[in-house]
């Protein structure tokens, strides 16, 4: 058993973020939906169940807790239209997941970038604020979409050539409204805080680098170009936080996109992302070996997401035990973690699991990252 030394965030034993929706709050979503309740009360069912959350998050012993993104419908497209700047496009998306069963469609509403990029206000503010007044034992940790996500979704044709001619000048715009967002989390009391980003994990597979060049993206360099962006976004980063990211391969109603280990983008981005800590999708094949996290550096956390989200079954002690000794033939012990491989619930639908599941699965990483640590 390795001795604790990590009591900054990431933690021994972590979560990425979103919880199942209760019952209760999915059907005041619904009556909200159709007028039969206010934005009042609306919240009000948004505040007793991130009550009723973080109460659990804290029971378990997780030494973070989040809101469990319960006042959100996507874990990224709620923020993404808040920037000034972006607005919807007048047709869907179509995003095909895959499962054990099947295909299944995802079809959220397109986005362009019409308007210089800008930050009008601390987008999530209030529900930060709401999150660090009702942990008690907890650090608050808030998630947003890393920048690399305005960019991923339509690539290059959702900007209006008529407002970024030069697209330097959208990188630059794009990093400044995150340094504004990320020093506005920090004023209000944030010390946790994780960019999620699907892209870096997307690029690993050769059908999505064709797709991003088939819309005339520099498919080879494009991640590259994301780790350069978030590290613009973290220039000047305001002392006193810790700052994640966590990348998985798509994650919607237990399905998946993308396939791949992180061969494609480990070196770059284990090396030059100015990140604290990773968390890394490593539930199954799909993600392939722990081998690309020999260029993790020393200073550096990684987050193993061994435990998956995607089904109730829970997995064994010994066989997370057993994984956890394989990564640290990588990278050493002491730099790494426990966690969920993705959310429970990247968007309001959820996965395919029960509530007594997820807090089963969530309990088991605190007592296997207990016995692994200390």
């Amino acid at each position: 058993m390795a001795a604790e030394t990590t009591p900054a965030p990431p933690f021994r034993a972590d979560h990425v973020g979103s919880l199942l929706r209760p019952p209760q709050l999915l059907r005041a979503r619904s009556d909200h939906a159709r007028g039969a309740i206010d934005d009042d009360q609306l919240r009000q069912a948004e505040d007793t169940a991130i009550r009723d959350a973080v109460a659990m998050q804290e029971e378990i012993g997780l030494r973070a807790a989040t809101d469990g993104e319960f006042r959100r419908s996507s874990w990224h497209m709620d923020f993404i239209y808040a920037l000034g700047g972006v607005t919807k496009a007048g047709q869907d998306l179509t995003v095909t997941f895959h499962n054990a069963d099947g295909d299944i469609e995802f079809t959220p509403a397109a986005l362009k970038i019409d308007a210089p990029l800008r930050l009008e206000h601390t987008i999530f503010a209030d529900a930060f604020r709401f999150l660090s007044q009702t942990t008690t034992t907890a650090t608050p940790k808030i998630t947003i979409p890393s920048p690399s996500m305005i960019h991923y979704r339509g690539g290059q044709a959702a900007i209006d050539p008529a407002v970024y001619s030069d697209i330097e000048q959208f990188w630059a715009d794009l990093s400044s409204a995150y340094a504004a967002q990320i020093r506005g989390l920090a004023d209000l009391g944030a010390r946790y805080i994780q960019l999620d980003d699907t892209s870096l994990a997307y690029l690993n597979d050769p059908r999505e680098r064709a797709r991003a060049a088939q819309r005339g993206d520099d498919a080879d360099h494009l991640h590259q170009r994301y780790i350069a962006q978030i590290n613009a976004a973290l220039h000047n980063r305001p002392p006193g936080v810790r700052f994640t990211t966590h990348m998985c391969r798509g994650n919607f109603r237990s399905s998946w996109v993308a396939e791949g280990g992180y061969d494609f983008v480990a070196e770059e981005l284990f090396t030059r992302l100015d990140v604290d800590g990773f968390f890394l999708e490593f539930d199954d094949a799909r993600s392939g070996t722990f081998a690309p996290l020999r260029y993790v550096p020393k200073g550096k956390q990684v987050v193993l997401g061994l435990v998956t989200t995607k089904r109730g079954e829970l997995e064994s002690k010994d066989e997370l035990k057993r994984r956890i000794d394989e990564a640290a033939k990588h990278v050493p012990l002491d730099q790494l973690c426990l966690s969920p491989q993705c959310g429970f619930s990247s968007t309001v639908e959820g996965n395919a699991l029960t509530h007594a599941e997820q807090v089963a699965k969530l309990r088991l990483i605190v007592e296997t990252a207990h016995e692994v640590w200390g």
